[in-house]
């Protein structure tokens, strides 16, 4: 038996496009090895937001111009916000999977660069990292 899944039709002239309103496994795709770079490219995306997110690469500029630290720094946002939005459009195909290797991904991330698991000698947050709070 098959589950009905709510689709919406659009009539664009010469085509018609379905949009998906609830979410689904996986099923539809290419293929089974596509599939698998999609989790894995989602997983590996989060983990690198989550990364960016606690690192701390300008300490060693700290005797360094101050404009160039700020575009670093600038930079160094751009990349990470630009990351995480990509996961989000990601999240946003209604893929059960992909939510939940996007969500695995930042889970993983804050698990190895955010908690006191690896990192035993003080907490994270009294340190600040280079870039602000994710807010998206």
């Amino acid at each position: 038996m098959h589950k009905k899944i709510s689709i919406t039709r659009y009539d664009l002239g010469y085509r018609k496009m379905e949009v998906r309103m609830t979410f689904f496994l996986g099923k539809g795709t290419e293929s089974i090895g596509l599939y698998v770079v999609d989790l894995s490219t989602v997983f590996v995306l989060s983990l690198l937001v989550e990364w960016l997110s606690h690192t701390r690469f300008l300490s060693s500029y700290s005797d360094a111009n101050d404009v160039r630290v700020g575009f670093v720094q600038t930079w160094l946002y751009g990349v990470r916000i630009t990351m995480a939005y990509v996961v989000m459009l990601a999240v946003m195909s209604f893929n059960a999977g992909i939510l939940f290797a996007a969500v695995a991904g930042y889970s993983v991330g804050f698990l190895v660069f955010g908690s006191r698991v690896f990192d035993k000698e003080e907490i994270r947050y009294q340190k600040p990292s280079d870039l602000p709070p994710l807010n998206c």
